[in-house]
């Protein structure tokens, strides 16, 4: 067990094979990690690994594989799933009759026998052992076939094994409440001390992987699944007899991950042709062989195989899942433009509402309808609904109090028509609860193929978009601080910036109209002062509302020594000197940075993204 009051040197007994019970000794790989840090006397390493223990973040953990309680391995995941399960029979007294669904992709690491599916199979083994039912799929899915699974199945919760988009090193356990969103608090904290409570495994079950194929209590999934997913992914097709005679070819690369075959039918669902793979990258890969950051969100350097085999094969528009197949990436031929996540978000908002009004003509029918972003994310949704008459609504960072939001609004009889964040998470619809890149990729090629017979691209539409409504261009970049009390003192200026409890009034000499600031609940713009978003006093977070059309927002990153900035120019229609704009915008940015952080004085790396 970790004890983090350790001191120097630290000491660490390692029992012969014979004399070690079962669950110490039933990973060779991690227990011989831990044996070769010892003869090598590697004290830090062995420190960072033993004396502490990794916290649920996004919806669970996420960690480097290997030996270690900070890391995921066999050992950790069953004392997580373990505190999973003491947690749920608190909460469903029918946990052995609902069950729980469990997915993986497709990672592993051979130097400590961690493989997505390994992890799986111990997942479901702890569960097992307390007769609890398991809808184990039988190989990698994409990780929103298991939130969806929940909500078909009637299970309690959902668990899936995948890292995303994070380098091969790592693994991770996401966790999936009943309605099918992912954890978020109080869920997240009352999991963690369940796990605590009991660290010691309950027994040699919970290390037998080969439980998932004698259960009677266990069930495959899968085709059940991914046939009904793909029927109801038919709500979001407008166009099939337009797509069936489609002329674009598409190339598509599932980044060595788990969607390959999914996109393949989801085409197929929606009349298309399958999209052209990109060899190299089609099968399934843990070690990412042909990139070198396994994230499509880098943009061309990452996409290199694509976009060189979709001008060989003269296809205008590529496509490209991240690993677990969550999030999309979109380039398209006109000098190989790669889309942020907000540009496809204008897009997307603006194809799901024209296709959803041409079919609910009465004026009152918009009343009930919204789409929802992050408060990170731009504005291009709200201007959209101010024009329209739908209702727009933001939420915390984070697709989880996305999700969680759209079934409040669905139990209440509401339409969910879309929803995003800006790092290239889409969800299109409201019958999964978190961003998917499968029926995204989908939903894209419709829209390119309709656009293509008005002969006009995806970048001609976006720009008709921005000069009907308005420029909305954004910005990031963040700063680097590894000493947390610069970073508190920091924020605590800024909240006393002309006095005790008084924001700053202007930025660069423009006004500031409103501010928010969740970490301790105040919104100038509300008529009580006090946030509509909820109140996260564990890490700071505060936007700004200028005069002309800038909207900014400063935070803190919840894994890594950083204060991040997003900024947006929401120029009014008309205003479409986008060189201008830009710079207008970057100016903003720098001064934002000088005034608020002050960098130099306090000793801050700038980064931008």
């Amino acid at each position: 067990k970790p004890n983090p009051n350790l001191t120097p040197p630290l000491t660490l007994t390692l029992t012969p094979q014979g004399g070690v019970p079962h669950y110490l000794r039933s990973n060779p790989w991690t227990r011989a990690q831990v044996q070769s840090l010892v003869a090598a006397g590697r004290q830090d390493d062995l420190r960072k690994r033993l004396c502490c223990r990794m916290s649920f973040g996004t919806a669970g953990l996420r960690a480097p594989m290997g030996a270690g309680f900070s890391r995921i391995n066999d050992l950790t995941v069953i004392q997580s799933t373990q505190g999973l399960h003491s947690y749920l029979s608190r909460c469903f007294p029918d946990l052995r009759d609902r069950g729980v669904v469990i997915g993986f992709d497709s990672r592993g690491q051979e130097e400590s026998g961690c493989s997505s599916q390994r992890l799986a199979k111990l997942t479901a083994a702890v569960m097992l052992s307390r007769e609890v039912p398991v809808h184990l799929f039988s190989t990698f899915v994409p990780t929103p076939y298991v939130p969806y699974a929940v909500q078909k199945l009637g299970a309690v919760a959902g668990v899936m094994i995948t890292a995303s988009h994070n380098p091969k090193e790592d693994n991770g356990y996401k966790v999936y409440w009943c309605n099918g969103a992912q954890i978020c608090s109080p869920h997240d904290r009352e999991i963690l001390c369940c796990v605590e409570e009991q660290l010691e495994p309950w027994s040699s079950s919970c290390w037998e992987e080969e439980l998932v194929e004698t259960s009677s209590l266990r069930t495959n999934p899968l085709a059940d699944i991914s046939r009904s997913y793909m029927e109801e992914l038919t709500s979001l097709c407008f166009h099939r007899n337009l797509n069936r005679r489609c002329p674009l070819k598409f190339v598509h690369s599932s980044f060595h991950g788990v969607g390959h075959d999914y996109v393949q039918k989801a085409f197929q669902t929606f009349g298309f042709a399958p999209p052209i793979p990109v060899p190299e990258q089609k099968d399934p890969d843990p070690n990412f062989s042909s990139v070198i950051c396994p994230n499509p969100e880098e943009g061309l350097s990452v996409l290199e195989l694509s976009v060189l085999l979709a001008e060989k094969e003269n296809a205008p528009i590529v496509l490209a899942t991240d690993p677990d197949a969550d999030r999309l990436a979109v380039a398209e031929k006109c000098g190989w433009k790669v889309f942020t996540g907000n540009e496809l978000a204008a897009l997307l908002g603006w194809w799901m509402f024209s296709n959803w009004k041409d079919a609910h003509p009465d004026p009152e029918d918009v009343q009930k309808v919204y789409m929802l972003s992050t408060t990170v994310s731009s504005k291009i949704l709200q201007t959209f609904a101010r024009e329209k008459g739908f209702k727009f609504e933001e939420t915390l960072p984070g697709f989880k109090w996305i999700g969680h939001r759209i079934h409040e609004l669905a139990q209440a009889g509401n339409t969910v028509l879309f929803s995003f964040e800006e790092s290239i998470g889409f969800l299109c619809g409201s019958w999964v609860l978190d961003k998917d890149g499968i029926s995204s990729a989908a939903v894209v090629a419709e829209m390119a193929s309709y656009l293509y017979h008005k002969h006009l691209n995806l970048n001609q539409q976006l720009h008709i978009i921005y000069q009907t409504y308005g420029y909305h261009l954004s910005k990031t970049s963040y700063v680097v601080c590894e000493d947390p009390p610069t970073i508190n003192s920091i924020f605590s200026r800024i909240r006393n910036f002309g006095g005790t409890g008084s924001y700053p009034k202007t930025c660069s000499g423009i006004q500031i109209v409103h501010v928010r600031d969740v970490t301790t609940g105040y919104d100038s713009s509300q008529p009580d002062l006090r946030s509509v978003l909820p109140v996260m006093k564990s890490s700071h977070m505060i936007t700004f509302t200028l005069q002309n059309g800038f909207v900014a927002t400063l935070r803190t990153s919840g894994t890594e020594p950083k204060i991040k900035c997003y900024a947006e120019y929401c120029a009014a229609p008309g205003n479409s000197d986008v060189s201008r704009l830009e710079e207008e915008l970057q100016s903003f940015m720098a001064a934002l940075l000088d005034e608020f952080l002050e960098p130099e004085r306090n000793n801050l790396t700038r980064r931008h993204i």
